[in-house]
């Protein structure tokens, strides 16, 4: 699995960083997401999957094998 973020759409909510916070972190001056790990281990993709699924603004995607 292979992490992408589009920093251009994201809107701050933060729902990424409170459901994958291992992978997903917020900038501080304007909570846009920060992506931690591009590649997350196995027992993060669950989560990632989710994260992606509720993003409001569509800004994460995944590269899955």
């Amino acid at each position: 699995m292979k992490v992408m973020v589009e920093e251009d759409k994201c809107c701050g909510a933060g729902t990424c960083v409170l459901i994958a916070p291992e992978v997903f972190d917020q900038r501080d001056e304007d909570g846009i997401v920060v992506l931690l790990e591009e590649a997350p281990a196995a027992d993060q993709h669950d989560a990632v999957r989710e994260a992606v699924s509720v993003c409001p603004a569509a800004a994460i995607s995944l590269i899955e094998p």
